[in-house]
């Protein structure tokens, strides 16, 4: 096998610290290349799989009977850890070496994903989750930064764009696999089908990866993790359980919120205290930077939002079954492959502003249509609203994470691409958070009148979610509940889709600022923000 290798450009792998790039065969940069994508593949795999499987999982019978704050904390469990951590494995990743943590965080997310499938309850799923958060967190930064010590100049920039292309198709294969498995097995299938992704993706970073390791090293930062996951998690808590008892003032809400903002604060004084933290606040200082990492946070917030509600529109307001639901969404993925690329190529041309400040804007005014659609709209009408969604989507985020990786200097790529990729799981978390508890509070206001009569037992079930009230209207016969529940969760709907296009909007003029011409900005700040291609023109 050695000697196999070796005749194709391979160099056997071994252990050193390597603190420049080293010049590796095409052939090899492109199979690692390949494998690193298989790696993003599992990530966006999974988060596009376990959207389609929220409803099952609500269902009583052929799930776990998972109310709304229950899905909202299975989906935000895996990115809250997802978020707080990234910025830990970017910082062991140059201590240890990013393929080490690569190959620990696909061996953490293959476990953890067999742990999710037997799960014998909602407790047991929200746990495994998390464990699956472990795993991405390390998985994640290890990645850009092989990427980005395995390809430099003008390469690197295409290595990014064709690596950008595995978020689409994950979008695109998850849907259609969760419905096919749903179709055919029990739930916990479709965190199974990780498991063979996971053996080829540790096989390919084994056998072709090199010891890649910064030579700044950075201590792993105990306080900083503490506070920003504790931070998070309290905010992302106090957010879920606003929407559990639709009472903004009560301490139990209220008091969790400004403690995650007071410990976040506190998170931020810490880390800029210390010399070489793993999560470096001053990355952010810069305008292009960070204005850029808080517009993409927003969007991926209203990302989060909305595919949270779809996946309770689709399969259970119009009846769709998971394989149905699963092609109704492919328009999205197509979108997001095709605007990936084209939009990198428009950058190329016009710059990134011209290119980017539109698809945002039209992002934006996509997730605000979902308040046209309702229980008679034609599926057409939903195709095309789900296309404009993830051409936005993907020409907009593909080249500003090009242009925010690029500019990184190699020997901070694994904590500052944990910067990018921490700020934008926040926004995906608390997209969740908020997302799900505008749905659950104006889905209760609107069901209520028609909860009437039920007993007490019922009426609260009924309440809790659309999933729940269809459940007690088979149980005791009232089909106008079923009606009532379905007419209620479209309003809950078309509420949550305009809070998320003020949002989206937000994201379009945060972006717009941190991306204005150079003439408007200072001498020293353009100088500093030269990196991004095109961001000036």
């Amino acid at each position: 096998m050695p000697r196999l290798l070796e005749s194709v450009g391979f160099s056997p792998i071994r252990k050193v610290s390597m603190t420049t790039p080293p010049m590796l065969p095409a052939m090899r940069q492109r199979l690692i290349l390949a494998f690193l994508m298989v790696c993003s593949l599992l990530i966006w795999l999974d988060n596009t799989v376990l959207s389609t499987t929220l409803e099952t999982l609500a269902d009583p019978v052929r799930g776990l009977g998972a109310g709304p704050a229950e899905l909202q904390w299975a989906t935000g469990a895996y990115t809250l850890v997802f978020a707080t951590l990234m910025f830990t494995a970017g910082a062991l990743g140059d201590s240890f070496g990013h393929r080490n943590v690569l190959v620990v965080g696909l061996s953490v997310f293959g476990v953890a994903s067999v742990w999710a499938a037997c799960a014998g309850g909602a407790g047991q799923l929200i746990a495994a989750r998390a464990g699956m958060g472990v795993g991405a967190a390390l998985i994640m930064p290890a990645n850009f930064a092989i990427l980005l010590w395995t390809f430099t100049g003008p390469g690197r920039a295409g290595a990014i764009a064709v690596s950008s292309m595995a978020t689409g198709v994950g979008m695109a294969a998850g849907p259609v696999v969760a419905g096919v498995l749903l179709s055919h097995f029990w739930w916990g299938s479709v965190f199974v089908v990780n498991v063979p992704v996971v053996v080829v993706a540790l096989a390919g970073v084994i056998l072709l990866v090199p010891d890649f390791r910064s030579p700044v090293k950075r201590s792993v930062d105990p306080a900083g993790i503490a506070l920003s996951i504790s931070g998070l998690a309290a905010l992302t808590y106090g957010l879920i359980r606003a929407g559990q008892v639709d009472d903004w003032g009560r301490g139990d809400v209220w008091l969790p919120i400004a403690g995650g903002v007071v410990l976040l604060a506190a998170f931020v004084l810490v880390e800029l205290r210390v010399q070489e933290p793993s999560f470096d606040p001053r990355l952010l200082v810069r305008r292009v930077f960070g204005g850029g990492n808080a517009a993409m946070a927003l969007l991926l917030f209203c990302v989060a939002a909305v595919t949270f509600s779809n996946a309770f529109y689709l399969q259970g307001a119009l009846g769709f079954s998971p394989m149905e639901a699963g092609l109704a969404n492919l328009p999205t993925a197509v979108g997001a492959v095709v605007g990936a690329p084209l939009g990198a190529r428009l950058v190329r041309r016009w710059g990134l502003r011209p290119v980017a400040l539109p698809s945002i804007a039209v992002a934006a005014l996509s997730f605000g249509a979902v308040a046209l659609l309702d229980l008679g709209t034609p599926l057409l009408w939903i195709e095309v609203v789900l296309l404009v969604q993830g051409l936005a989507v993907g020409m907009v985020l593909a080249p500003v994470t090009g242009a925010l990786l690029s500019s990184l200097p190699l020997e901070r790529s694994g904590a500052g691409s944990a910067v990018t990729n921490t700020a934008r799981q926040a926004g995906s978390v608390i997209g969740i958070a908020v997302g799900g508890t505008i749905l659950s509070i104006a889905y209760r206001d609107a069901v209520e009148p028609s909860l009437a009569g039920l007993p007490p037992a019922l009426r609260d079930a009924a309440g809790v979610s659309a999933e729940q009230a269809r459940h007690v209207a088979g149980m005791i016969g009232r089909p106008a509940l079923a009606r009532a529940a379905d007419s209620a969760f479209i309003h809950a709907m078309h509420v949550g889709s305009v809070w998320v296009m003020v949002v989206g909007l937000v994201a379009t003029a945060v972006l717009g600022f941190a991306l204005r011409p150079a003439a408007r900005r200072g001498q020293e700040e353009v100088a500093a923000d030269q990196a991004y291609s095109g961001a000036d023109r």
